[in-house]
């Protein structure tokens, strides 16, 4: 696309876009900003870095930048930014400037989109005041604007390449007690891997130019799923106009001293608040808990007493080894069905089970899987440090491989289906990261599809919900899943 943009217009003009936008942006994300240090790397990301320098050095900023490039070597372009900031009096400085705090702006424009992940791809780190720029950048206490990416980083899988990846104290800045502000200002389109894994981290507050050129013929290799909105409800409708969901799930303490009941409450509470016009639950121990006394609108039943032709399920959350009782009869007959936790433990290493998965889609029976990373990697023979790789190539992998629609948790959930581009998800943030909140999500993902949504619609409507109730999360309270789902709705 980059390249396609740049053919199209005359010499230089697209790099001139690009700098001029990253100065535009700069200028208003710090307005009193007095010094400015680039980090421009040799290539033509440090173009539009240099780009950048001469426009805020001629409003009035003192810039001072570390090119990492040599006149001799540079691109057309990049050489062209260089002489046009030399001219308009910027500083130059061989590497970081010694006193960081001076600085009030910093700008990343070191290593751009031609960076990747992969490990069979030979690592960018070569030169020194590559790493010390990147350190500095990372540990500045001024704002950061990172020109595309943050450098380092796969546009296409959000993970960092071999050798850059940020020490836990530079990747996690939440956990500053004064985390400085971080943006990324994509160029022309955004990139899948600021929205999932590192990349959220890394990114901060994303913002878009598209430097004026119309890209909207470009293939997409992904979406960024938009905002999830309630459809009002008829006041000629009843509790049958928005389905049944069965929880199935909940290992007893008969069955490995380890009762997990809770998780398939997680997920029928769930269910509950996001708007199922029933909710039954089929706890898989020996005791069949008759009423919940918090929440007394759960149906309890039998496995055997449900009528799974007529039911959506969630089937999985808590259930332990004593789904496996179950999950052929489940995944047969049910006539929506969700598919989570223990359940999908239990199909990863049974071919039978698997193909019975495979047959609902085929016979045109909704189904939704939703594995964290550890669980999605079982399912795919893989280990989770691949899955994690390359996290939307893994959910489409699910897609396909089990003919249904995949949801790939964790930071950016992906949902895939076979025949679709995948979408990632943009809400949702570390609060999550809390035992039951995948539940709850399992148990809305079931209330979607009860309701009558589309797999693909009601597997992306409840991700993004989730996220957003996480987002919406008041400042200063614990959110625990229970919490959640309570709040689901309101």
């Amino acid at each position: 696309m980059e390249h396609a943009a740049a053919a199209a217009l005359p010499p230089h003009t697209l790099m001139q876009r690009a700098g001029s936008a990253v100065a535009r942006l700069a200028l208003a994300l710090a307005p009193h900003a007095r010094t400015v240090w680039i980090a421009c790397g040799p290539g033509n990301n440090g173009g539009d870095g240099l780009e950048a320098a001469a426009h805020l050095q001629r409003s009035g900023r003192q810039v001072v930048v570390t090119w990492l490039g040599e006149p001799d070597r540079a691109p057309a372009d990049a050489l062209a930014s260089w002489h046009r900031a030399r001219d308009a009096g910027v500083r130059w400085a061989e590497g970081p400037p010694g006193q960081m705090t001076a600085a009030d702006l910093c700008i990343d424009a070191l290593l751009g989109i031609g960076v990747s992940s992969q490990p069979t791809e030979p690592s960018r780190v070569q030169d020194p005041r590559l790493l010390a720029c990147l350190h500095a950048l990372r540990a500045s206490p001024a704002p950061v604007l990172c020109v595309d990416l943050p450098s380092g980083l796969d546009a296409d899988t959000g993970q960092f390449a071999s050798g850059l990846t940020p020490a836990p104290e530079h990747h996690l800045p939440a956990a500053r007690h004064t985390a400085p502000a971080r943006h990324t200002l994509s160029l022309l389109t955004l990139k899948p891997g600021l929205f999932t894994a590192a990349g959220r981290d890394a990114a901060g507050q994303v913002w878009l130019d598209t430097l004026d050129m119309d890209i909207g013929q470009a293939t997409p290799s992904a979406w960024l799923s938009g905002p999830a909105h309630a459809t009002p409800r008829a006041h000629a409708s009843h509790k049958g106009s928005y389905g049944d969901v069965a929880v199935v799930g909940g290992e007893g303490l008969a069955d490995r001293g380890m009762g997990m009941g809770g998780a398939a409450l997680l997920a029928a509470s769930a269910a509950l608040h996001a708007g199922a016009g029933r909710v039954l639950v089929a706890l898989l121990d020996h005791g069949h808990l008759q009423l919940d006394l918090q929440q007394p609108e759960l149906m309890f039943r039998r496995f055997e007493a449900l009528d799974l032709e007529q039911l959506t399920v969630v089937c999985g959350c808590g259930g332990g080894q004593a789904v496996e009782r179950v999950l052929s009869d489940v995944i047969e007959r049910a006539a929506r069905l969700v598919l989570d936790a223990d359940a999908l433990n239990a199909i990863a290493p049974n071919a039978a089970l698997h193909a019975l998965v495979v047959a609902r889609g085929q016979r045109g029976q909704p189904t939704v899987l939703t594995p964290h990373p550890l669980e999605a990697a079982r399912l795919l023979g893989l280990s989770t440090a691949e899955v994690q790789a390359d996290r939307l190539a893994a959910a489409h992998q699910l897609a396909a491989q089990f003919n249904c629609v995949a949801v790939l948790k964790g930071s950016g959930t992906v949902v895939a289906a076979a025949d679709r581009v995948p979408a990632i998800n943009p809400t949702g943030n570390a609060r999550l990261a809390t035992a039951g909140t995948g539940d709850v999500l399992a148990g809305m993902v079931g209330a979607h599809l009860a309701a009558g949504a589309s797999t693909l619609r009601a597997a992306s409507e409840a991700v993004y919900l989730h996220g957003q109730a996480a987002d919406d999360w008041p400042a200063g309270y614990a959110l625990t899943a229970s919490a959640l789902a309570r709040r689901l709705g309101s």
